[in-house]
This record gives C-alpha cells, sequence and structure tokens, in this order.
C-alpha cells in the first residue's frame, strides 16, 4: 500500500526505523511510497564501535539446572530467580522450602548442576534491543527474548538483576538520546521520549554533576567520594555502543574455574561483534568482583578488559559465612532462610561440598582474632581466633575435633544425602585457599569500588559465642567442664543441634513447653541439662547486612599502586539488593562512562 496525500504539501522528514543484528549493526527497513512523494528521509546513524558492558552477579544469583547422566535425560532447574507472585521468586521459594539436607546435598553438587540460560528475559525492546518492523507483533516479541538470552540475560536471577539490566541498557544506548550532544545526567527529564528535542552541544573541560548523588560525586580530602563526570568523558565515550551483556556461572564451582569461562565469554563477545569491538567493560556484584579479578589475572584479559566497577564484594572474606554453617540462618532472616538453609546441617550440607561458597569465608588478610569465646555479661575474650600467627584454613575451617571448627563431621552425611567425605571436605577448602593466595591482592589497573555501610544492615564483623550457666540438675554432685577450657572442649562433649545454643555435655532434661528461640518461635520439648551454653550471637558491626564494612573497604587500601580510582562508601541497601537502588545505579553509570572514556579505540 502507498500513501496517497498531496505532493504539494511541505516537506517532512521522516525517520527510517532500525534494529540491531546481533553483530550490533545497525539494519534499517523502509518501505517505498509512490514517487511523487519526495519527503527526505533519515537515517540516523548511530556510532559503530562496541564496548559491551558484562555483568556478573553475587552468589547464587546465577539460574542452575542439572546435569543429564545420560543422553536421553532431560535437564531440569535447580535454582532459577524469575519473577513469581508480587514480583519475588515464588517458584524457587516452593521448590526449596522445608528440603532437608540431604536432598539438598545431593541436588546442590558442583559436578550435578550447570548454568541454566533458559530464566525469564524481557520482551520489550531496549537500548540496542529493538523492534524488528518487518515481523508480526508475535514475532517481534519473541525475537527480541531472543536477542536477551543471546546476551546471557537468562542466566541471571530476573528478581535481582532484571530491572537495572534493561535501565543500564537504556541511558547507555538509548536510541533517540544523541550521548555525544547532550547529558546532562537529570535522566528524570526524560529526553529520550521526544526524538525531537533540541539538545545541547557539550563544551570540553566542564564538570557534569549527578543531582541525586546528593553531592557524592563532590571528592574531599577528608572523607570518601568520587570525582564529577567531565564532558571529556561522554565526548571520548560516545565513539561506542554499550551493549549490556550478562554472565552467569555456576556459583558452586571454584571461582577460578567460573574466571576461566568468563574469560572464554569476553573472548566470545569480542568476536561476535568484529573489530569493532577491542574491550569490555565489567561491572560486579558481590562474589562476582572476586571472580572478575581472576579473570583478569588470565593471559591477555587485563588488556581485554577496560576497566571494572566492583559492588559490595566481600574483598577478605565475610565472617557470616562461618556462622551460618554452625547454626544456619534463621536468626537473620526466616523468609530467605526457607531456602538457604534455616540450620546448620542444611548449610554444611551444600556448603562443605562447594569451592565456590567455601571462598567467600574470611581470609588470611581479614583482621585476626573474628572467632570469639566470651563470658557472660563481660567483654573479656577467652579467647579469640585466628592469632596473628595462624591462617584460618588450618586453625578454623580444618579443625575436625573441636566445636567451634567450621564442619562437624556427621553432617556431611545427612540422610538421604550423597555423602562427601573430610578427604572431600580437605580438597575443597584447599581449593579456597590457593584461590585466596593466587588473587591476593591484585585489581585491575582501572578499578572503581563501592561498598555498603548502613546501621541499619548490621552485620557480623566478628563470630561471638557467649557462655551462658547451663541447666543443672538439681541435687548434682558432678562440677561444671572449667570455663577457662571451653576453647578445648571436644566435640564429643558439645551438642549442637544445628541452631544456637549449643550445649556443652548436654542431656535432655525436664520436659518445658515454651522454648524460645532468637526469631521468638518456640518449640515444645524437652529443655538440655548442661553445663554451659553457648549462645552464637547476632550482628556486631555495620556493612549491607552481609559484607562487613572492614572487608567491603579493603580494595583502596590493599591496591599497592593506585589501581583503585575511586571507592565510595554508601547507604540505603542490603547485600542483595544494592542495583535497585538510585544512587547505585547512576554511580555505576558513571563509573562505565569514566571507563569508556579510555577504551582502546580499534586502530
Amino acid at each position: 500500500m502507498t500513501e496517497t496525500r498531496p505532493a504539494t504539501g511541505p516537506p517532512e522528514e521522516r525517520a527510517a526505523p532500525f534494529h540491531y543484528n546481533a553483530r550490533g549493526q545497525q539494519c534499517f527497513t523502509w518501505t517505498l511510497t509512490d514517487c511523487d512523494i519526495t519527503d527526505p528521509v533519515q537515517l540516523r546513524i548511530g556510532p559503530d564501535l562496541i564496548l559491551p558492558v558484562i555483568f556478573i552477579p553475587g552468589v547464587m544469583g546465577s539460574n542452575l539446572k542439572s546435569v543429564p547422566r545420560r543422553d536421553d535425560e532431560k535437564t531440569r532447574s535447580v535454582w532459577r530467580l524469575d519473577y513469581g507472585f508480587a514480583g519475588i521468586p515464588t517458584p524457587l521459594l516452593g521448590q526449596w522450602v522445608g528440603q532437608k539436607a540431604g536432598i539438598r546435598q545431593s541436588l546442590l553438587h558442583p559436578d550435578r548442576v550447570q548454568v541454566d540460560d533458559e530464566g525469564g528475559v524481557p520482551n520489550v525492546p531496549r537500548g540496542m534491543v529493538q523492534d524488528d518492523q518487518q515481523l508480526l507483533p508475535a514475532q517481534r516479541k519473541a525475537a527480541l527474548m531472543r536477542r536477551y538470552r543471546e546476551r546471557g540475560w537468562g542466566e541471571v536471577g530476573q528478581t535481582s538483576y532484571e530491572r537495572y539490566l534493561m535501565w543500564l541498557e537504556h541511558v547507555l544506548n538509548s536510541p533517540t538520546v544523541p550521548r555525544h550532544l547532550n547529558y546532562t545526567l537529570e535522566l528524570e527529564d526524560r529526553h529520550w521520549e521526544d526524538p525531537t528535542a533540541a539538545y545541547r552541544r557539550l563544551k570540553p573541560g566542564v564538570d557534569v554533576f549527578m543531582p541525586a548523588l546528593n553531592g557524592m560525586d563532590r571528592i574531599d580530602d577528608e572523607t570518601e567520594g568520587v570525582k564529577p563526570l567531565a564532558t571529556d568523558d561522554l565526548l571520548a565515550g560516545v565513539r561506542f555502543n554499550m551493549p549490556v551483556h550478562a554472565f552467569g556461572y555456576n556459583w558452586l564451582e571454584t571461582n577460578a574455574e567460573s574466571a576461566e569461562k568468563l574469560k572464554l565469554r569476553i573472548e566470545t563477545i569480542r568476536e561476535q561483534y568484529g573489530k569493532r569491538c577491542q574491550q569490555v567493560v565489567l561491572v560486579t556484584h558481590s562474589m562476582g568482583g572476586l571472580i572478575a579479578r581472576m579473570c583478569a589475572k588470565l593471559p591477555g584479559m587485563e588488556a581485554a578488559i577496560c576497566g571494572i566497577v566492583h559492588g559490595v564484594m566481600p574483598t577478605n572474606g565475610a565472617p557470616v559465612a562461618y556462622r551460618r554453617c554452625k547454626v544456619g540462618m534463621r536468626d537473620e532472616s526466616f523468609g530467605t532462610s526457607l531456602v538457604i538453609g534455616s540450620n546448620g546441617q542444611e548449610v554444611t550440607a551444600v556448603f562443605a561440598q562447594s569451592p565456590g561458597a567455601l571462598q567467600l569465608l574470611p581470609t588470611t588478610r581479614y583482621a585476626p582474632g573474628w572467632l570469639k569465646l566470651l563470658r557472660e555479661n563481660q567483654s573479656r575474650t577467652l579467647s579469640a581466633m585466628p592469632a596473628l600467627d595462624q591462617c584460618p584454613y588450618d586453625a578454623i575451617y580444618l579443625e575436625r575435633y573441636r566445636w567451634w571448627g567450621l564442619v562437624k563431621e556427621e553432617w556431611l552425611a545427612p540422610k538421604g544425602g550423597t555423602a562427601i567425605e573430610w578427604k572431600d571436605y580437605q580438597h575443597a577448602i584447599g581449593n579456597a585457599r590457593d584461590f585466596h593466595s593466587a588473587l591476593n591482592t591484585y585489581f585491575h589497573p582501572k578499578t572503581y569500588v563501592f561498598y555498603g555501610s548502613d546501621t541499619n544492615f548490621a552485620s557480623f564483623e566478628s563470630i561471638r559465642w557467649r557462655i551462658r550457666p547451663g541447666l543443672r540438675p538439681a541435687g548434682s554432685t558432678i562440677p561444671p567442664v572449667p570455663i577457662d577450657s571451653l576453647f578445648q572442649t571436644r566435640n564429643s562433649d558439645v551438642h549442637q543441634g544445628g541452631r544456637t545454643p549449643l550445649y556443652v555435655r548436654g542431656h535432655s532434661g525436664m520436659s518445658h513447653p515454651s522454648v524460645k528461640y532468637i526469631d521468638g518461635s518456640s518449640a515444645s520439648e524437652k529443655l538440655p541439662y548442661s553445663d554451659w551454653e553457648l549462645h552464637c550471637e547476632m550482628q556486631d558491626g555495620v556493612g549491607d547486612g552481609t559484607v562487613p564494612t572492614s572487608s567491603g573497604r579493603a580494595p583502596i587500601d590493599q591496591a599497592e599502586h593506585g589501581q583503585v580510582q575511586e571507592q565510595l562508601k554508601m547507604r540505603g541497601f542490603d547485600h542483595e539488593g544494592p542495583f535497585r537502588n538510585e544512587q547505585v545505579q547512576l554511580i555505576t553509570l558513571q563509573w562505565i562512562l569514566k571507563i569508556a572514556a579510555q577504551a582502546r579505540k580499534p586502530s
């Protein structure tokens, strides 16, 4: 069909619709009209060079599926964070709530799972993912979803990351906002909704402040902050389109293996875009930062990575990982514990066989003495480990016989599970030690870091076992274990039920109908007699609820040659949700643009 309007009307400029193919090339579509219609048609040509941004999620943020044991066996979802009721991952919750330690151990084994790329993805256009106008509506949606899957978005948790990835794709690659002509960073103006808007031309040498950062982009000598973005950065970065990719990984296997796979992904992406793409930018969440750092150490990768933005990275590990192996997660978050593990048995069943998870434990660079045994009503420490001359791997994680060792050996063989032996656990700890040693204090030369330090999200700077007198039988003549010897007490003399408290020389006592847990729940059971009770206390520091401030802020102290360009202390989010925070979104955008300004241009 052709248009039938008078050719004598005033000329009307029209823009040809376009989309991008998998190689990031613009493809224009236009339907030929009657030869009498001579209105000009614009082909709006964007940047030709490509600088991909790859997002790397945190632990448990990647979707996993089973590894088939036979050629004719189908895979099935094991861990998928898709939207469910009210935008939360209710399918995942329904899959894991109430599952015992044995089932968790059997399914969540690093050798029995692989990355699942069939997680939920958007079906709407954003940035460089645009509609192909030549397709029917249903085909357009399918094509959009296919492009997001090609970018790896289906590999990462939809509930945790999809909104951020869509926002980032839009602000970096909007088809209607020319980044090289206008970038006031007042994103709420929604200039992209009006393709006919007049855009001011940028002048070089001008600082560009982000109003929503509330002054965090005004650095001084006394507080942590970031330097403002300059118009020079925007003018330099305009050479590139910046498609947003995601990299899901098997978070149960060693992060060293995930780093190798990230290298292959980077090489594949560069090959996909061809000679127009020389480097990539990495944005990481939590444990994803450790993987990115290790990847950058691999041959050729430091040059292939233009820069890295790290968010809430456990640089030196986090003591909460130890606590969850001993008493579970129920005291921290009842809802989350239903999925991750309510008690020590459920957490240990997965944790002890997973090198990736074990690599979140405090490293030798974490402050010594973080595992404490304290007297009741006293701040004086009865004992603390590791000492200055000890490493936590031998002193704590591989301690086999004393009650405070990381793993209770009998929990390695839960009922209904596939038991692992102590030597297998030793091997996994060895992987953690080797990974931490190889990573050491390496950071990519262009590193940017933000971390959480918020009193509203208390974190475990240390693990404190508080000694309280136990319930003794009336008329008992047997003296209790001396309090000064409790740190040397063996597993056989301490009852560990996977919840706090632990009982020293504990045994069944009188019936008591209202035993209270820390979270307020109760259980009718025999109240145990014991010499002493060992209570694992709650958070003693600040951070983001998981990573304490001391570990989050470590990069700038450890970088020996100024690799950390900027580091920012932030508030207002927990460990799982920083990328839903507006200020986090804006600061990561600012850093990406600074990195892009320094990217290598293909020759």
